[in-house]
């Protein structure tokens, strides 16, 4: 381990060459390893395992970026496993806002959801532990547990009042894509939940098992969906346009990239994509795809406005793992999105209709049967 600590020491300095600094500008890093095991009282219980990942947490930490993280080995299987869609916790997106842990959006028949919890919850405590100062993992691992476990939240929602959820963690399998063909409309209707590996290919699935012979429109519900992979995203906006730019990117390792269509072969009928403030990532870069390329129009309300790309960076021998921000995405005619969000083509401000109506939704039916006859927009 003592080697692993002197690697990173390494690489730490490769970086600050690079910055042009001083090739020693780490070395106290290494001084204070030292200290500690000639000086410190108790350095025979000291782990070099412990004392490096929190060299590395601290480093990652002072990046003040609540995207950046430091996974130690069993942070990062868990991680991983969430991409997968499966995973033990209440189900829910958050994020740091202003310092806050903020709820991006409960996943739809989670506990989280049936608990009460809003897009746009401040995340107090845990358990009776104020957040203030987490990272976004340290959250993350504390709100998610064994299965059948209770954790209680502190919440402040938007309105300003204060409230203590306590959710029974279940484990949480997200479908990433659910879909319905309404008959008498002859409208296609497709939610999706996540951006995960499987969704392009469920995406394609349903699609193609509407009856294209009398299908009038395409509802394509974004809402609440917190994101996911960037080529997921690509290849989910890729069935809706035929050829063009999906999104662009930008950061100091990479330079500007831009990522095309891989081609389209379902038909063009009208679409309408539903958006709210848990839109957010990916979900955002198909919603401002589609805005762009004029192929469809947003229906709701104000996205999230996360624009920032994570990579891994870094993977240590023991398993644990850096997720670094690298850069920013940019809608396909170059418009930001990180914290600006997309502005829907029907604004819909009403969070419910009457007798339990879906106002987003009515709205999208009634702008499709608007376009009935008309010819459809094409990039």
């Amino acid at each position: 381990m003592r080697r692993a600590f002197l690697l990173v020491l390494a690489a730490l300095s490769f970086i600050a060459l690079g910055a042009n600094q001083s090739a020693d500008l780490f070395s106290p890093l290494y001084d204070v390893y030292r200290l500690i095991h000639t000086y410190y009282y108790r350095a025979d219980q000291v782990e070099d395992q412990d004392l490096l990942h929190g060299a590395l947490r601290g480093v990652i930490g002072a990046l003040g970026d609540p995207y950046s993280t430091f996974f130690e080995p069993e942070e990062y299987s868990r991680w991983q496993e969430s991409l997968k869609g499966e995973y033990s916790g209440v189900g829910m997106e958050i994020t740091i806002r202003d310092g806050k842990v903020t709820v991006v959006s409960p996943l739809p028949g989670t506990p989280a959801e049936a608990a009460g919890i809003k897009p746009g919850d401040w995340i107090q405590a845990v358990d009776g532990e104020s957040t203030e100062g987490w990272t976004l993992e340290e959250a993350s691992m504390r709100i998610r547990g064994p299965e059948g476990t209770p954790v209680t939240l502190t919440v402040q929602h938007p309105d300003g009042t204060v409230e203590d959820i306590t959710i029974v963690r279940a484990r949480i399998h997200v479908d990433p894509v659910r879909a319905e063909y309404l008959e008498d409309e002859h409208v296609g209707y497709v939610r999706l939940l996540r951006f995960d590996f499987d969704t392009p290919a469920e995406l394609g699935k349903v699609l193609y098992s509407f009856p294209l012979d009398e299908l009038q429109g395409v509802i394509l519900d974004l809402r609440y969906n917190p994101g996911g992979l960037l080529s997921a995203a690509v290849d989910v906006a890729s069935y809706f346009i035929d050829k063009g730019i999906i999104v662009r990117t930008s950061g100091p390792a990479f330079g500007s990239r831009t990522y095309s269509s891989r081609g389209n072969s379902f038909p063009n009928v009208p679409l309408a994509v539903l958006v709210n403030e848990g839109t957010a990532s990916a979900s955002e870069i198909v919603a401002g795809a589609i805005q762009d390329h004029k192929v469809g129009v947003l229906v709701g309300r104000k996205t999230f406005g996360k624009g920032l790309i994570q990579e891994f960076v870094m993977r240590l021998p023991d398993g644990s793992a850096i997720k670094l921000t690298t850069g920013e995405y940019f809608t396909p005619s170059g418009h930001p999105v990180q914290d600006v969000g997309l502005t829907p083509d029907i604004l819909v401000e009403a969070e419910e209709g009457t007798e339990g109506e879906d106002p987003e939704l009515a709205a999208a039916l009634e702008w499709i049967r608007s376009q009935v006859g008309e010819p459809v927009g094409a990039p």
